[in-house]
This record gives C-alpha cells, structure tokens and sequence, in this order.
C-alpha cells in the first residue's frame, strides 16, 4: 500500500486541470500541495488563489500553516475573502478545495456540530471548527474537491449530525479511494493500490459498490515522485495525518 500522504496529494493533483482557477482556504497544506504539483506537472497555466490572499505565490518554502505569509511570496496580486466569495458566486472560481469533519452519500460536509441529547445544537456534544465560508462557496464554485486524510465509519457517514454545506461536489479523495459524485451520490471511482475492498465497505458508514473488479488508482509515477519530493521536501504535509 502506498504512503497515503503520497497518494492523497498526487491523486488530487491529477484532478485539476489546465487554466483553471483553483482555491483553498485555511488548514490546507494537501491542497497546497496538490495545486503546486499540478502546476508543475499537467497544468502550466492554472490560476492559484489561496486564503492569504495571494495570486500565484511563489512561495520559497512550504509553510505548515496555509495562512502564513509565505504564501504571500512573489504573488502577482492581491485578493480580499470578499472577492473570492464575489468570483464564486459569479461563476468564475472553477474549483474549490474543502473538507469535513463528516462527509455523507450525497457529499455533503459537516463542520459545525455533534448535537447533544435530543439532538440539541445549542448544548452540543461537540463543537466543530466551523464551515468558514463553505456554505457559500460549495454551492457557487463550478465544482468542489473534497479531502479527507481520515477514512472510517465516523466520518464517511449514512446521516450527518449537522448539515454545514452542500453543493457542486465533483469528487472526494480519502487515504483509501476516489468517490465520484454521480446523479448527487458519491461512487467509488477508484480504489487506491493495495486496498482491500472488503475493508474499503466496512470503513464507510454508506452503502458502496467496491469489488475485486473495482478501477484501482493509478500508483505515482516517477515524475509524479520526483515533483512531491522537489515541492515538499521537509513532508509539511505530513501536519494532516
């Protein structure tokens, strides 16, 4: 089984294309990563946006932190969270790097809360770090890629405890698979290599098809290796997991 924090960030690469525009927000160093990778390997003239506020930064170092000013190096502009949520909303921000504490079938994200008895929010059981903007831009971005370095029943779950965000998901990459959003439920795509797809359905709280005969993710190539390893060398991505 590859290192998940080698085949998260590359296959997330690989999902972005060429021009686009492509955001993420804070406590993202795998789409830091990613957006620096396929830039480096398949797409040349991809637009980076980051939280800082920055416009294809060239950063000298990755940071561990994706709200350090780092990120601010050699930008060729400026934006406010104001325009980024403006460029969302007139359909010009193609796509959106998000997460969440829960994940359901239909890729929709909890971030807010774990309720208490009865269900109640105001008391809850636990409180989330928030949705931070997602519910505006998941439903606004052309497409949403979601991440999560953790694959188990607790998170990919059949109900959400709270409802923070939903929208425009296109696909979700775990340490186990890629689900594709298909007719507004997630399908496994791909199966990373050496996953065992029994273990694969009983780490997701859903119901899934994943079988022996289910397309396995393409394992790294040489270049693909090589890029990671000149973009990320100290491993910040490692912070995730």
């Amino acid at each position: 089984m590859i290192s998940p924090d080698v085949m998260m960030p590359i296959t997330l690469a690989r999902l972005l294309r060429d021009g686009e525009t492509v955001f993420h927000g804070v406590a993202s160093p795998l789409p830091m990563v990613a957006i620096l990778l396929a830039r480096a390997l398949h797409a040349p003239n991809l637009v980076y946006l980051n939280i800082t506020g920055s416009i294809d930064p060239v950063p000298e170092r990755l940071p561990r932190s994706t709200v350090d000013p780092l990120l601010l190096n050699a930008t060729r502009g400026r934006v406010t969270l104001t325009d980024l949520f403006d460029l969302s909303a007139r359909g010009r921000l193609d796509t959106a790097f998000l997460s969440g504490v829960q994940i359901d079938g239909a890729g929709r994200i909890n971030m807010s809360v774990i309720p208490g008895p009865g269900g109640d929010v105001h008391k809850p059981k636990v409180r989330l770090p928030g949705g931070a903007g997602s519910a505006c831009i998941m439903p606004t971005a052309q497409r949403t890629l979601l991440w999560r370095t953790r694959h188990d029943r607790r998170t990919f779950v059949e109900k959400l405890d709270f409802v923070t965000a939903s929208g425009n998901v296109d696909a979700v990459v775990t340490p186990l698979c890629v689900f594709r959003r298909k007719e507004g439920k997630l399908a496994v795509e791909s199966i990373h290599p050496g996953v065992d797809p029994a273990t694969l359905r009983e780490q997701t709280g859903f119901a899934i098809v994943a079988e022996a005969q289910t397309p396995i993710t393409p394992p790294p190539t040489e270049a693909e290796l090589a890029a990671l390893e000149t973009i990320d060398p100290q491993r910040v991505r490692l912070v995730e997991f």
